[in-house]
């Protein structure tokens, strides 16, 4: 009944008068009319209180008669602020101590981790301290267990008042208990030869310590291994250790689900379609049919990246369902591609002794000419020099990384060695080496027609004589590249030899054929990881002409910042009456630099040397030496290089410092 009772609907609040009806009979029986009469108080008031006694007359206060001041020009008083914030509470400043976890090696790496010594050792209240205490419990607890204690216990107790110095004391404690062992190691559901290299890839072995992270970094090598050897589908199943506290060793089993070995297909394009599927053909280091690489996808979207015009790209592999004879399929790769930027500003300033200022602009559009034909229009001005030039180049010209140019310059020289106005039409074709593809072999071949208006030495006048000299020149280079990179190299050596045939017809003189040779070589040699010694040397010769009748602009020269350092632009060699540059006809430097690096900044003393002859053998008579020092910035497209330098056994007319301002290392 107590339950219908309570209950809250209609039924029950209405079942209640008959509830207790059903009850009465049981407690009374009812009154007459007279005696219930009888019972109830008399309603006549009794004489006492038959006249009450009058209230004492209100008298109503004068104030409230007086009218009420207007709002607006009411005197506002404000009332004194209440300050509402408590003296903030001391912080409990704390002590740790550890014990347990030196002994297995975490004492460092729990350090590093830990709640409690990340926060300067204080707390706002003792509830802090203890949370922190049972987070670091928990810390110490996974730390254990990832390097095999699997018994692992820790416990925490912090103090309950403050010591005599005035710190909480805090103490953790850790037992390791035994340390589990890798028993037996299965790889399951795959294939002898996936299996195979699974488990090359895993580097797990029986008795090795059970580590989460040698096991997590085994399977993610397996993941990345699979696809490198022809498994581009492969799927990572999840592990299971079987741990036998008795014998505190784990039996490892993970399956694994290795997909059809493949080889490569087609090309799919998707996104932006900036190239169709038959230039990407020529982009891979690979063919169709070979064996599957995910080596060979990354290079290929760093190919596409290389070209300039996409933003982003992604390559995958697609399953075809083709099946060859030998069980493996074909896959696709999907391209897809996003565009980016085609047309480009760009400008640079530049000093250097001998060549004064120079600033170079320049407009690109990396397509206008599909697939990758660029044009570029640039222009130098300089106190020395002034330049307008346009060049068109073809990227990947059937083939990855060789490119076909071919451009028009004027140009107008004021340099001591010569004054020229002159007109050039080149073209190359070249296999040259990029960052994301550094080659051992590079190569060029080209052609260049050259109108010249310059300003030469005559020996038998002793004078200047102007004249226009009409060259015709193959230029050709084949460089050996072992280094470790384009940019910043810092081992490894180059070697570069550069030949080019030439014609020369002057207006007022005779028909003239020789030949201009050049070879380099350079190398680095790491000292430590922040030292690296330097070296270089150079060899040049023009065979077939006296130097008096080759164009002055054809000459060899040194002096500079990307030659012997301390001397001027060309200031380096024979010299007119006027003890202006004459040039020659062999050339012969060498250089040294020791590269220190702290961080993005180097410093680099340096020592340089070099000699211009007139006869066409090279020689080390006479050389001349420069030294100095500089300054480097490392940014990621190559170290910006600030030298200053000064000749060694200085003559007159000699400046006595030469400074130099560049990108990129001197050699």
């Amino acid at each position: 009944m107590r339950g219908f009772v309570s209950s809250r609907c209609g039924r029950c609040l209405l079942a209640v008068p008959a509830l207790l009806a059903w009850y009465a009979p049981a407690v009374a029986q009812p009154l007459s009319e007279q005696e219930l009469q009888a019972q109830l108080p008399s309603l006549t008031p009794s004489p006492a209180t038959a006249e009450p006694a009058s209230p004492p007359a209100i008298v109503p206060d004068p104030a409230l008669g007086t009218p009420l001041v207007p709002l607006a020009g009411a005197a506002a008083e404000t009332p004194p602020a209440i300050s509402t914030t408590d003296a903030p509470a001391p912080d409990i400043r704390y002590r740790v101590t550890l014990e347990g976890l030196a002994k297995v090696g975490l004492e460092a790496r729990f350090k590093a981790l830990s709640a409690l010594l990340s926060k300067g050792r204080k707390a706002g209240n003792a509830a802090q301290v203890s949370a922190r205490a049972d987070e670091d419990k928990a810390l110490a607890e996974r730390l254990l267990r990832s390097e095999g204690y699997f018994d692992a216990v820790a416990s925490t107790v912090v103090g309950p008042v403050p010591d005599k110095d005035g710190q909480l004391p805090v103490a953790l404690t850790a037992t390791p208990g035994p340390r589990y062992a890798l028993g037996s190691i299965t790889i399951t559901g795959a294939a002898p030869e996936p299996r195979g290299f699974a488990l090359e890839a895993l580097e797990l072995k029986t008795g090795d310590p059970i580590v989460a992270a040698d096991v997590e970094g085994g399977e993610a090598r397996i993941a990345l291994r699979l696809p490198e050897r022809g498994y581009p589908f492969v799927v990572v199943g999840q592990r299971d250790i079987l741990l036998d506290g008795a014998t505190h060793v784990g039996d490892y089993t993970l399956p694994l689900t290795p997909g059809r070995k493949a080889r490569f297909g087609g090309f799919r394009i998707a996104g932006d379609e900036v190239f169709d599927a038959r230039h990407i053909a020529l982009l891979p280091r690979f063919k169709a049919g070979q064996i599957y690489d995910s080596r060979q996808l990354d290079d290929l979207r760093q190919a596409l990246v290389g070209t300039s015009l996409l933003s982003g790209v992604a390559v995958r592999p697609v399953a075809t369902g083709v099946v060859a004879e030998d069980g493996t399929e074909v896959v696709d790769l999907e391209v897809n591609q996003t565009k980016g930027p085609w047309r480009v500003l760009a400008g640079g300033l530049g000093y250097g002794t001998g060549e004064g200022f120079k600033a170079t602009g320049s407009w690109t559009h990396r397509n206008l000419f599909p697939p990758e034909g660029a044009l570029t229009v640039s222009a130098v001005a300089g106190t020395q020099e002034q330049s307008v030039n346009a060049q068109f180049r073809r990227s990947n010209a059937g083939q990855r990384d060789r490119a076909f140019q071919i451009g028009t310059s004027v140009a107008r020289q004021r340099f001591d060695a010569y004054n020229a106005e002159t007109f050039n039409l080149n073209s190359s074709l070249s296999r040259s080496s990029t960052p994301t593809w550094q080659k051992r072999w590079t190569w060029s071949l080209g052609g260049e027609l050259i109108a010249s208006r310059e300003t030469a030495f005559d020996a038998a006048r002793a004078d200047r004589d102007r004249g226009t000299y009409f060259i015709a020149a193959l230029p050709l280079q084949l460089g050996y590249d072992r280094s470790n990179s384009l940019l910043d190299p810092t081992k490894g050596f180059r070697l570069t030899a550069r030949v080019s045939p030439e014609a020369q017809k002057r207006t007022s003189g005779g028909f003239q054929s020789y030949g201009r040779g050049l070879f380099e070589a350079s190398g680095y040699f790491p000292i430590s990881d922040a030292f690296v010694l330097a070296g270089r040397a150079r060899l040049g010769s023009i065979v077939g002409a006296p130097r008096d009748d080759i164009a002055p602009s054809r000459r060899l020269y040194a002096g500079g910042g990307g030659s012997v350092r301390g001397f001027g632009y060309q200031q380096l060699g024979p010299r007119d009456a006027d003890n202006n540059p004459l040039g020659g006809r062999s050339l012969t430097e060498f250089g040294a630099e020791v590269r220190y690096r702290f961080g993005n900044f180097g410093v680099v003393p340096f020592l340089d040397a070099g000699r211009v002859g007139e006869k066409s053998m090279p020689s080390i008579s006479g050389m001349r030496y420069g030294a100095g020092i500089g300054g480097r910035y490392y940014t990621n497209f190559g170290p910006m290089r600030v030298d200053i330098a000064t000749p060694l056994g200085r003559r007159p007319g000699e400046a006595r410092v030469a400074l130099y301002i560049s990108i990129g290392q001197a050699f």
